[in-house]
């Protein structure tokens, strides 16, 4: 009987290397034991060459914290993740959906963020609901075609296995055998939040993603997201995970792990000139315009 393994030269030389340590145990005893499968593979090269994320090839975290965040959405129900951006949020949890979809571990996508950018609202938009909404929903759409086919991302959509949408789209339903992902959900109301949660079904995964820091919801309104952090921390379970990503998570550019690092510095100076000040004095004298988001 012939082998033949195809692929990559170093998963390749991996996967004979394992084989011929296999081939020399039952040359040996005369048979195979399973553990010691698990003992050849453990810690080899085969195992390194491996994807992180199954079924999502050449897919690995690049930080501690992202494989963290990974570990997290495969081993809990509900994973909420915050941190700045370049951390991979999205990123890391459309990759994951594909993984738990590949694997048969569930049977849609659904994909979905709050229809709210900067000083902008949809009905300022021209043309119909869809095309309305799919400007938001632009940061999705580039994760799914760049660890999918594109042909492949919209024959999925057609047979509305990847279903992209805004929250609003998520009342009255109940989701499941889904991985459900929501972005950007700093910028979700309380009530969208509760409503978002409760629509969780049975055999269902949940990502939640967003950055606490920038809130684009009305002057005075709280964030849902945070409001949820604050009630679920305390209920982590098997169940439910909290991941906080920082600026040493950041992948996307060195460049922007320096701007966050810049804005968190003159934050962190504002803040102590406040403290610093007498009550009703003006403290912030840097010539930029600070608003209170949360």
């Amino acid at each position: 009987m012939d082998v033949v393994v195809s692929g990559e030269r170093r998963n390749v030389d991996a996967a004979k290397d394992v084989l011929e340590k296999m081939l020399e145990e039952i040359r040996s005893r005369g048979f195979l034991e399973e553990g010691s499968i698990d003992s050849f593979i453990t810690g080899s090269e085969l195992e390194m060459a491996g994807s992180y994320v199954p079924h999502v090839p050449n897919f690995e975290p690049k930080t501690d914290g992202q494989s963290r965040y990974l570990d997290a959405i495969e081993n809990n129900e509900l994973t909420l993740c915050y941190g700045p951006a370049g951390t991979g949020k999205t990123y890391l949890a459309v990759a994951m959906a594909i993984s738990f979809f590949k694997r048969n571990l569930v049977r849609r996508i659904v994909l979905c963020r709050p229809a709210v950018e900067a000083g902008e609202n949809l009905g300022f938009l021209p043309g119909t609901m869809q095309e309305k909404v799919n400007p938001y929903l632009i940061p999705i759409f580039d994760a799914l075609s760049d660890l999918l086919k594109f042909d492949r991302v919209r024959k999925l959509m057609e047979q509305n296995i990847i279903e992209v949408a805004p929250i609003a789209f998520m009342r009255g339903r109940s989701l499941n055998n889904s991985f459900i992902i929501l972005d950007e959900a700093q910028n979700t109301t309380n009530a969208q939040m509760m409503m978002f949660l409760t629509r969780i079904g049975r055999n269902s995964r949940v990502v939640v993603t967003g950055d606490i820091t920038q809130v684009d919801l009305e002057e005075g309104r709280r964030s849902g997201f945070t409001i949820a952090l604050e009630l679920l921390r305390p209920m982590l379970d098997d169940s439910i995970s909290v991941v906080e990503l920082t600026d040493r998570d950041v992948v996307r550019n060195p460049l922007v792990q320096k701007i966050i690092n810049a804005y968190e510095s003159i934050e962190t100076n504002r803040n102590s000139l406040l403290r610093k000040q007498p009550a009703g004095s003006d403290a912030d004298d840097s010539g930029l315009d600070w608003e209170n988001k949360a």
